[in-house]
């Protein structure tokens, strides 16, 4: 059986601004990090550093490369898939499924019951304007 997932407005889009991270609090409860590529391309990562818990929207993204940096100790991590790319991180940064209507963004969101998506889930989802 299929775990429950639910898309949940976090921001309208002009609070996104392209090339730039976005601190936002989703279901009341679950930090995310926003980050606008240009192009339509929205993406959502975890914001807490997996590497010790520092706000990822207080870090830096690199171009239109999709690469976050935590600010703390300079992990870089890859926005579209959550990979570490440079550490001190060890572990993944969790991605989150993004879907733009109209205004809004709305991320994807697990049930109460688990985490975030699974890498498997995360290579079906998007972060383009539908």
């Amino acid at each position: 059986m299929a775990e429950s997932r639910i898309f949940v407005r976090v921001a309208s889009l002009r609070d996104v601004r392209e090339g730039e991270l976005h601190a936002v609090e989703a279901a009341g409860a679950t930090r995310l990090c926003l980050v606008n590529l240009g192009k339509g391309e929205i993406r959502a990562v975890s914001d807490v550093c997996p590497h010790q818990g520092f706000p990822m929207s207080a870090g830096e993204l690199h171009g239109g490369e999709g690469v976050v940096e935590c600010v703390w100790h300079g992990a870089r991590f890859d926005c579209r898939t959550g990979a570490v790319l440079e550490g001190p991180a060890t572990d993944a940064l969790p991605v989150y499924e993004v879907r733009v209507e109209r205004e809004d963004v709305l991320v994807r969101l697990p049930d109460r019951t688990g985490g975030a998506p699974s890498v498997e889930e995360r290579a079906e989802g998007g972060g383009s304007r539908e």
